[in-house]
């Protein structure tokens, strides 16, 4: 921790890594949440999305990815670069890659999802296949010593999340009024990032981030006060599956966060209804934990309030969406119950 300069997070940074990426990152919608589930249920005034689910790859990771790629030296970029993941990293890295015309090995898990392999392979990365966990990274880490590759983290660094901050920063521009901003939380760079640009602009907006039940490294962090790695990980929301915080997140997390929150993988298919059925989109799992954390834990909290939602990625088949889709229904109605 005490190496940890949270400070190099600083608004001006922030913005002077926007202007960085302008030319290749989009600006992603924000639009109302309306029905009756907002007016109804929440009781709020207004709901606005942060569509990062439309950024290039699918997910705001296309952020971060690019965040790292911009900043490599002449030498590194000849080396290219490598990274682990179980699916949206990897399809980031990959396109960021492309787009700076270097050369990607990317290493994922061998049970990831096939429609994510396949998209990261369309991106034009090559693609290496290891067991889940160490020998994914292990293999990434391999790659950077063996090769000289520039390893990009999934969610930890300075450049990673002085590529996520500008999701928060887009936001305050257009709704600088807003009372709290919810996000997902799985390894800590989105909220990282997102939350600093929250309070450095609007320091009287609250923050606050959801995980899983199953994937709490970051609410036990905070707790505990020193970042956390779990024994196991149990969700659905596999893009929100770290085993682990990390002493950059944690810091901006604990310097900037309000709370955290959980919540379970049956609320989280049953806001992955709300969202198809309330906001016409069809999410992964981990962007409607943002939304299955304002209906439950968070709703009284919330209510009468501005509220801006993340909606941080899409990356999902059609077999899996509809699956999920049918758990969801089935705990829609315990969802939006009071």
């Amino acid at each position: 921790m005490d190496s940890i300069d949270i400070n190099a997070l600083s608004l001006e940074a922030i913005r002077a890594r926007s202007d960085v990426l302008r030319d290749a990152i989009r600006r992603t919608p924000v639009v109302p949440m309306e029905g009756s589930l907002v007016m109804a249920t929440l009781g709020v005034q207004n709901v606005a999305l942060k569509l990062e689910c439309f950024q290039h790859t699918g997910t705001f990771k296309a952020r971060g990815a690019l965040s790292n790629v911009r900043t490599l030296s002449d030498a590194q970029r000849a080396a290219g670069i490598t990274a682990a993941s179980a699916g949206n990293h990897a399809i980031a890295a990959a396109w960021a890659a492309r787009a700076a015309g270097i050369s990607a090995k990317v290493v994922m898990q061998n049970n990831a999802n096939p429609f994510r392999i396949a998209r990261a392979q369309d991106e034009g990365a090559e693609i290496i296949l290891r067991d889940p966990g160490p020998a994914t990274f292990a293999e990434a880490e391999r790659l950077a010593r063996d090769e000289g590759r520039t390893f990009v983290h999934p969610f930890d660094g300075i450049e990673t999340v002085l590529g996520t901050s500008g999701v928060g920063l887009e936001l305050m521009q257009d709704l600088p009024d807003l009372d709290a901003v919810v996000v997902s939380v799985g390894g800590g760079g989105l909220i990282s990032g997102i939350a600093a640009a929250v309070k450095l602009m609007n320091p009287a907006c609250a923050v606050y981030g959801v995980e899983p039940v199953g994937a709490d490294s970051m609410s036990r962090s905070l707790a505990a006060g020193h970042p956390v790695t779990l024994d196991k990980v149990d969700t659905i929301a596999d893009s929100l599956g770290p085993p682990m915080a990390l002493p950059l997140g944690h810091a901006l997390c604990a310097a900037y966060v309000d709370d955290m929150v959980t919540v379970t993988d049956d609320q989280i298919c049953a806001a992955m209804v709300a969202f198809a059925e309330e906001a016409k989109l069809a999410v992964e799992p981990s962007a409607a934990a943002a939304l299955a954390g304002v209906l439950q834990p968070l709703r009284n909290r919330l209510h009468g309030k501005s509220v801006g939602i993340i909606v941080c990625g899409a990356n999902i088949d059609a077999g899996t969406f509809q699956g999920q889709i049918a758990r969801g229904r089935e705990h829609y109605d315990a969802l939006i119950a009071y």
